[in-house]
């Protein structure tokens, strides 16, 4: 039997130890940093989608997967909540006129966009 192999599928290097091929894994001592959508999304792949967590864990990729979903999701969120508010008619005259209409209208929005966000990006 062969000391070492590669599997082109999921490219990973597999070493033999006794009878068993394990893979060859490397632990990184870095502390992976993502955001609020990023967390999220790795709770839901956890709970719901195991196989490609498990995946992205085996090739190294979750943390920069994660740090995509964030930044895209983040993206989209602030993109959202500019093209509502001016849809909307929330402007900074209505901010100087009445400042809590502005605050109750804006975290409304906030939350809209942040929502279809989620079910877009996060719980897909």
């Amino acid at each position: 039997m062969k000391k070492q192999i590669y599997d082109e599928k999921n490219g990973l290097s597999y070493t033999l130890h006794g009878d068993y091929y394990l893979p060859d894994l490397e632990l990184n001592d870095e502390e992976p940093v993502y955001g609020k959508y990023g967390i999220m999304r790795k709770q839901f792949l956890k709970e719901h989608r195991s196989a490609k967590y498990q995946y992205l864990v085996l090739t190294g990729k979750l943390t920069e997967y994660l740090n995509q979903v964030d930044k895209e999701a983040r993206e989209k969120v602030e993109m959202l909540v500019e093209q509502m508010a001016e849809r909307w008619g929330v402007t900074e005259e209505l901010k100087m006129q009445d400042q809590m209409e502005w605050v109750r209208r804006m975290n409304n929005i906030k939350s809209v966009a942040e929502e279809m966000v989620l079910r877009k990006f996060i719980y897909a």
